[in-house]
């Protein structure tokens, strides 16, 4: 499904809103660092009899999820993005932290007999990860409906319970809402069909290249047949940068500056967080590409996935530092949508 957005940002009803709706998971992250790298311990001519044990001396447990952590990087860049998400009893803690950061919880439904997601995340030194999920209350998103929402300038369909994300995705497109599809480690749940449905139902598509592989695999479409049903194609390569593919032209963005190399977990939310933050704002994509670049970079210096705090003035300086004054001008010239100075979403945590 196709949009064309007029300049200054995405709009309805001729109103500038600068909202996304971002449904997915909220979960704690227990996240794990393994000294030494998996490929010494897992044989391939023997992966059919796997049996491995990792020794990791290093274990923290973080807020995390995809809807949680996107959200939070939209507040450090000034926008608002509300998670829809289903959670635990055990949710205290987290709702807390996100209260005290400013950011949205009128879509977060409790759901008192499960616990929230838990993901077990273990990193090599080669930032390779293993993660086991357990979903808990995650499995009832599909008790959240999009029209609950108002004011919704743009939609996201991230990691959720199965169920959910096909209902979201439907719901958003029979509203006429712009959605960016972002399977993540949730893309194996779907067949090549649904796959293939959420394509269509979708305005970008934004994927890792490892899911962008498996997603050719499991629906047959080549790399242009995707990019010509959507308005635009982001792949995202680590290291190596990443690509976006829209109107017919591939723009490779390269990596920002980074000061430190200390925690990949989060590092594709903060991207997504950039990505949103230049659709919201009208910006081309070659800007838009980069703010998401640097928010992957920034997020990489912190360990866990919401323990980054920069103010949005901040952020603009390391834009100039990484793509220069230009480019910091294009992203940051306007205003914020709402407050994000480092006092103002932390008011009240230490």
């Amino acid at each position: 499904m196709t949009h064309t957005f007029p300049a200054g940002g995405v709009s309805r009803s001729g109103e500038n809103i600068r909202k996304a709706l971002i449904c997915g998971s909220v979960a704690f992250d227990s996240i794990m660092r393994f000294e030494g790298r998996f490929r010494d311990h897992i044989l391939p001519e023997q992966i059919h009899i796997l049996n491995v044990s990792f020794l990791v001396p290093q274990l923290r447990r973080e807020f995390g999820g995809c809807a949680g952590n996107i959200a939070y990087n939209m507040r450090l860049l000034g926008d608002v993005g509300s998670p829809m998400a289903t959670v635990g009893s055990d949710f205290g803690p987290y709702r807390a932290w996100l209260e005290a950061t400013g950011v949205p919880l009128e879509h977060v439904r409790v759901v008192e007999q499960e616990l929230t997601a838990q993901a077990f995340i273990t990193t090599d030194l080669d930032d390779n990860q293993i993660t086991a999920f357990h979903p808990g209350a995650m499995q009832h998103s599909h008790l959240n409906k999009v029209s609950a929402a108002r004011d919704i300038a743009l939609g996201v369909i991230a990691p959720d319970g199965r169920t959910g994300m096909i209902e979201h995705a439907a719901e958003f497109a029979a509203a006429g809402i712009p959605f960016m599809f972002d399977p993540g480690q949730g893309l194996p749940m779907f067949s090549g069909a649904e796959l293939a449905r959420f394509i269509e139902q979708a305005t970008w598509v934004a994927v890792n290249d490892y899911e962008w592989q498996l997603l050719q695999q499991k629906t047959g479409l080549s790399g242009a047949q995707v990019a010509e049903r959507v308005e635009a194609l982001i792949v995202t390569r680590g290291s190596q940068g990443s690509s976006i593919f829209t109107g017919g032209r591939r723009i490779d963005i390269p990596c920002a500056k980074t000061r430190a190399v200390v925690d990949p977990t989060g590092c594709g939310d903060a991207y997504r967080a950039g990505l949103l933050y230049g659709l919201l704002h009208g910006l081309d994509w070659e800007t838009t590409g980069r703010v998401a670049a640097l928010m992957g970079a920034i997020k990489i210096e912190s360990r866990g996935t919401q323990n980054h705090r920069l103010s949005r003035a901040a952020i603009a300086e390391r834009m100039s530092e990484s793509f220069g004054a230009d480019a910091a001008r294009a992203a940051f010239a306007g205003p914020a949508a709402s407050p994000s100075s480092e006092t103002e979403l932390f008011t009240g945590t230490n």
